[in-house]
């Protein structure tokens, strides 16, 4: 193990890096690796950026990617006490709010899709062009930032301009100073994913009763079509259930757990509902889908493509 470093207050703090550390770090790596790779393959083939589809996988691609890099980011500082400008925390949790409401709206943005797809087929290619999806992702950021403004103005109006002359510990924690402030965060987030559950929901009811009267290629891809819902909807709850990771990990607080022990409960959460939520994207469009994993293995061995391959 190597030692590091860091000045907190005047003092010098002393954090070992063990193997839980390196252990994220490559992880995070991996993730971002293939992350690289699927976006790279996006924009080799135009069948990809024209549809909807398929530019709404891309984006939470890349949603993820600064998602992991801004996460990872403010876990390392903070596990290393490392003390940050008052500024630049606001910006990094800025980017870190953004990004963790922007995965999962595209997510249900994708179910929708599914939906049309499959219960309104012949309103597909009318409802789901490229220029819908970036309507799509405008709308999607929009309503991803609203929470952290909330969050912002509450926060602007109850610390002094003196504030943001210190450095601090930087983390989402560290803008909510009062409980009060921390149950209006959890209520917007909680109402954000209720609404979620409900359009992820819908579209799968709606996409079983097509399933059952499908025959044929029509049930194929009607099967298939539920099976990527299925998906979004484990994946959403991961985000969701990520949600809940602050209340367990004050509880620990709570209960007088050593330092080490309240460490290791937020790597396991930030393993179990942060890290493996991104990793479910790469799989179920990039991995399961044929066309796209075609154009994967073209671009890094130029194995022959198929443009005929390409399926709505």
């Amino acid at each position: 193990m190597s030692n590091n470093t860091s000045v907190v207050g005047g003092k010098i703090s002393m954090r070992k890096m063990n193997d839980q550390v390196i252990i994220v770090q490559i992880l995070v790596g991996i993730f971002l690796c293939i992350n690289s790779m699927l976006i790279a393959t996006f924009f080799t083939k135009e069948i990809f950026y024209t549809n909807m589809r398929y530019i709404l996988f891309v984006t939470t691609l890349f949603s993820d990617s600064v998602y992991l890099i801004i996460s990872n980011l403010l876990l390392n500082l903070s596990y290393f006490a490392v003390p940050v400008q008052s500024w630049s925390c606001i910006f990094f949790c800025l980017l870190s709010s953004l990004c963790n409401y922007v995965t999962p709206l595209t997510l249900t943005a994708m179910s929708l899709e599914r939906y049309v797809a499959v219960c309104m087929p012949l309103r597909h290619a009318e409802l789901c062009t490229a220029g819908r999806a970036l309507q799509g992702i405008l709308i999607i950021h929009s309503l991803s930032i609203i929470p952290y403004i909330v969050v912002l103005i509450i926060f602007f109006s109850s610390v002094t301009f003196s504030f943001f002359t210190q450095h601090i510990i930087c983390s989402m924690d560290a803008l909510i100073l009062h409980r009060w402030q921390g149950h209006v965060r959890s209520a917007i987030s909680q109402f954000y994913f209720l609404i979620m559950c409900i359009l992820i929901a819908f579209s799968y009811v709606q996409i079983i009763k097509v399933a059952k009267a499908a025959s044929g290629n029509n049930k194929e891809s009607t099967q298939k079509g539920l099976r990527t819902v299925i998906f979004h909807a484990f994946q959403l709850l991961l985000c969701l259930i990520q949600l809940w990771t602050p209340f367990i990990e004050a509880a620990v607080l709570q209960t007088n757990f050593s330092l080490p022990v309240y460490t290791n409960i937020r790597y396991i959460n930030y393993i179990l509902f942060n890290l493996s939520s991104r990793c479910l994207s790469p799989l179920i469009y990039g991995l399961r889908d044929e066309t796209f994993l075609l154009a994967l293995k073209h671009w890094l061995f130029c194995c022959p493509f198929k443009a005929n391959m390409f399926k709505l």
